[in-house]
C-alpha cells in the first residue's frame, strides 16, 4: 500500500511539474526573426540537450554516468540512451531537464553596411525521466527507462519590408509577415541488456513516440502610394494548423575493454512524419482603425479548412564516443543527413530547401581524481568543447553553409552531504555557441549568431521506500 501511494505521489509531482513546465513555455517563448525562417518549416531548433550542445552537438552514442552509476542528464535525441536508467539500492532516480537559450541574430546585407539585429530568449525543452526495471529485471542484466516531455522543433518570425516602384502607378510597400513553428510532445522508453563475461558489453535500444503540432501564418501586405489615385490596400493571408504522430528510434552498443577505455556506438532515425493539416486562405483589401489595428474591408477572395498534408522528411544520425579509462576524457563524433529537398512537401508542393548533412565532433573533459581525499570545486565541473559544420537545409539558389564552435561546462549545485546521503545531484548545465549561415559572398544576405544556453538537471530520489510511516 505504502509502494502504491509512493508512486502516485511520484507521478503527481512529475504530472504538476510538466503543467507548470507547459504554461511557462506557452508565455515565455519568444522567436528569433529571421527571414529564412520563411521557408521549409522554419528554422531547426537545435534537437540536442546542453551538455551534447556544448559539444558541437554530439549525441548519438552518447550517455553520461553520475555518482551512482545513472545518467545525470537526459539524451532525448537517441532514446536508446534512456536505457542507462537503473535503481540503486532502496530508490529509483528520477530526472527533471529543463533548458533555455539566449539567441542573439545579426543579419548582414552582401550587398551594402546594412544590418539587422535580433535579441530573443526561448525555452529549449522539458523532459522528466525515471527507471521502471525491477530489481529482478537488473540482477538479469537488464534496465529499462522512461521519458516524457515537450520540446519546439522549428520556429516561425519575419518580417520583410520592400520598398520599389511601379512605372505609371507609383511608390509601392510590400510588407512579408510569418509566424509560427512546430512542436513536439514526447513519450520515450529504451532498455539495456548487459551480455556476461569478464567484458560486460552493453547492447541498447529505445523508441521515442508523440505528437507533433504547429501552425504556419503568413501574409504579404500591398500598398501603394498615388498622388491621384487612390488605391485599396491589399492583403493575401494564409493560416495552416497540423498535427500527426511522429516515431523516433535508437541503438547503443558499448563495448567495454580492459586496458583502452569503453566505445560506445550509435544510430538512431527520426521516421518521416505526414501530418494532416487545415488552412485557410484569404485575399482581400483592409484599412486601419484608429488605434493602428488592420482591418478587412472587402473579401475578394478565401477558402476555408482546406484540407492538406505536410511531409516532414526523415532523419538519420550515426556516431561514437570513446570514455578513457580514467574516466577523465570522452571524445566522439556524429554524423547527421535529411532528405529535405527530395521528401518536404506542403499541400503538395516543394519549397526553397535542399537534401543537407551535418558533422559533428565534441570532447568532454572531467578533472577530479576518483577517491581523492581532496577535489577543489573546480575539479568537480565538466568542461566540453566542439564544432558542428554542414549545408542549411534552405536552398535559396545556392548552398549556404551552417557552422558553429561550441564550448560549456556543467556546475554542480548540491551538497556532497545530499550526494551521499541522499542520493540526489543538481547541476548547471551551460554551452555557448558562436556560428553563422552563409558568408559575405552569399547571396542578398548573410546571418551570424551568437547562442548562450542554459539549463538544470535535478537527479532526484522520488521513489525512496518508506520505512516509517
Amino acid at each position: 500500500m505504502h509502494l502504491v501511494n509512493l508512486i502516485t505521489d511520484t507521478f503527481k509531482k512529475c504530472l504538476f511539474l510538466l503543467t507548470l513546465s507547459l504554461i511557462v513555455f506557452s508565455n515565455v517563448i519568444a522567436q528569433n526573426n529571421s527571414p529564412l525562417s520563411r521557408y521549409g518549416i522554419g528554422d531547426l531548433a537545435p534537437a540536442q540537450n546542453i551538455v551534447n550542445r556544448a559539444m558541437g552537438g554530439v549525441s548519438a552514442a552518447y550517455s553520461d554516468f553520475g555518482l551512482l552509476g545513472s545518467p545525470l542528464h537526459i539524451n532525448f535525441a537517441n532514446p536508446a540512451s534512456l536505457g542507462n536508467l537503473s535503481n540503486t539500492k532502496s530508490f529509483s532516480n528520477v530526472i527533471f531537464d529543463i533548458g533555455a537559450e539566449v539567441d542573439s541574430r545579426t543579419l548582414k546585407s552582401t550587398a551594402n553596411t546594412d544590418k539587422y539585429k535580433s535579441n530573443n530568449t526561448t525555452i529549449s525543452y522539458l523532459q522528466i525521466a525515471f527507471p521502471i526495471s525491477t530489481k529482478k529485471m537488473e540482477r538479469k542484466g537488464t534496465t529499462w527507462g522512461v521519458a516524457f516531455g515537450l520540446r519546439p522543433v522549428s520556429k516561425i518570425n519575419y518580417k520583410i519590408r520592400q520598398d520599389s516602384v511601379w512605372a505609371g502607378v507609383g511608390d509601392t510597400t510590400t510588407l512579408y509577415e510569418g509566424t509560427g513553428g512546430l512542436n513536439q510532445v514526447n513519450l520515450s522508453t529504451g532498455f539495456k541488456k548487459t551480455g556476461k563475461g569478464s567484458s560486460h558489453n552493453e547492447f541498447s535500444f529505445g523508441v521515442s513516440v508523440g505528437y507533433s503540432f504547429g501552425t504556419k501564418d503568413y501574409s504579404t501586405k500591398k500598398i501603394i502610394s498615388n498622388d491621384t489615385v487612390n488605391y485599396a490596400k491589399s492583403n493575401y493571408e494564409v493560416s495552416s494548423r497540423f498535427g500527426g504522430i511522429f516515431i523516433n528510434t535508437g541503438i547503443q552498443y558499448q563495448l567495454n575493454t580492459k586496458n583502452s577505455g569503453t566505445w560506445r556506438f550509435g544510430a538512431f532515425a527520426n521516421l518521416q512524419q505526414k501530418l494532416k493539416a487545415k488552412q485557410d486562405v484569404i485575399f482581400e483589401s483592409y484599412g486601419y482603425d484608429y488605434i493602428g489595428d488592420a482591418v478587412s474591408i472587402d473579401s475578394v477572395a478565401g477558402v476555408k479548412d482546406s484540407v492538406g498534408k505536410i511531409v516532414i522528411p526523415s532523419t538519420l544520425g550515426i556516431g561514437f564516443t570513446y570514455h578513457s579509462k580514467n574516466n577523465k576524457w570522452l571524445v566522439g563524433a556524429d554524423f547527421e543527413c535529411s532528405n529535405w529537398g527530395s521528401s518536404y512537401r506542403f499541400y503538395e508542393k516543394t519549397d526553397k530547401v535542399m537534401n543537407n548533412w551535418t558533422m559533428r565532433v565534441g570532447a568532454e573533459y572531467y578533472p577530479a581524481k576518483f577517491n581523492a581525499a581532496k577535489n577543489n570545486y573546480f575539479s568537480y565541473l565538466k568542461y566540453r568543447a566542439g564544432f558542428y559544420f554542414g549545408p542549411d537545409y534552405i536552398n535559396l539558389n545556392e548552398k549556404r553553409n551552417n557552422y558553429a564552435v561550441t564550448a560549456g561546462a556543467s556546475f554542480p549545485l548540491s551538497t556532497p552531504r545530499s550526494i551521499q546521503t541522499r542520493g540526489e545531484y543538481v547541476t548547471l548545465n551551460t554551452s555557448f555557441e558562436i556560428g553563422a549561415r552563409g558568408n559575405k559572398s552569399s547571396a542578398s544576405f548573410h546571418e551570424n549568431f551568437v547562442r548562450f544556453n542554459f539549463g538544470v538537471s535535478m537527479n532526484a530520489r522520488w521513489f525512496q521506500k518508506r520505512i516509517y510511516d
